[in-house]
């Protein structure tokens, strides 16, 4: 039986060259939302120079561990970077509408606190609450972006989700991201970008019916930081972002992911309000 856990425990920040070697890593609902795709973007060469100077020996991570839970952390970009890579996003990056925009819940529709879009290799699908839509092909810059993630960690990503908060009254409730269908030796990749906000780990165990005493794990996330999610994290911990009405600026996030194309025309991930 778990009792209170000792403090959060950073480990003194490392440079490493990757994380490959040290991680473990009803029917379907007829939508109204659209789909329509627009002609790809020209790529920016400034924006890919700028995030094409990340070198992962450069990189000074923190490892986050507690029972079950590991992460890693670091800043991945620099301001300039990653405040033209939000830039960029914000330009290009079609988001859900209509019953995309929507989540069932105990029989009810609800409009999700944030924004969604998924962006990934052909034939992924995205699946949830009954409905399923194909991820988009890759815009330049989610293309910059994953290339340097495969450079810094030795992971290809297939698929990310995208989700947009406006201000701090957008949020995301409790959640594992355990589904099936995603790869467990890689790590989910979270990128984050604009207005920094809390983000928490919070033990099964410390939920209904068994409510141990158990510390959360909050950490704070940067304009242009990376958090590393690896295995068994999911599976023992549920993370969240909660609204702070003092943080007045848009957040984008992003979660790279490695899907098993086998289960791809099935469930891929629950978006949760």
């Amino acid at each position: 039986m778990m009792g209170k856990q000792p403090p959060l425990v950073m480990e003194k920040p490392v440079k490493r060259r990757k994380l490959s070697d040290t991680v473990s890593p009803p029917e379907e609902e007829k939508w109204n939302g659209a789909l329509e795709s627009k002609p790809p973007p020209a790529p920016s060469p400034c924006l890919s120079m700028l995030l094409s100077h990340v070198q992962s020996g450069d990189l000074c991570w923190n490892k986050i561990k507690r029972d079950n839970l590991n992460l890693d952390y670091t800043v991945l970009f620099s301001k300039a970077a990653a405040s033209s890579l939000l830039q960029a996003l914000e330009e290009q990056v079609e988001y859900f509408t209509g019953d995309l925009a929507r989540v069932r819940v105990f029989g009810k529709w609800h409009n999700l606190p944030r924004k969604q879009a998924t962006y990934g290799d052909p034939g992924l699908t995205y699946t949830y609450s009954g409905i399923q839509t194909p991820a988009r092909p890759w815009l330049p810059p989610l293309q910059h972006v994953r290339d340097v993630l495969a450079r810094v960690t030795g992971h290809h990503y297939n698929f990310v989700l995208i989700n947009r908060y406006k201000d701090g009254s957008d949020k995301m409730g409790e959640h594992k991201d355990d589904e099936k269908e995603l790869d467990t030796n890689v790590p989910i990749a979270s990128l984050s970008l604009g207005q920094e906000r809390n983000f928490y780990f919070r033990h099964q165990d410390s939920r209904p019916p068994k409510k141990l005493n158990i510390e959360k794990v909050q950490i704070q996330l940067q304009h242009g930081s990376l958090l590393l999610m690896n295995s068994p994290t999911n599976n023992f911990w549920y993370h969240a972002l909660p609204p702070r009405k003092a943080s007045q600026g848009v957040r984008v996030n992003l979660t790279f992911r490695k899907i098993v194309a086998s289960h791809s025309d099935k469930k891929v991930i629950r978006p949760r309000p």
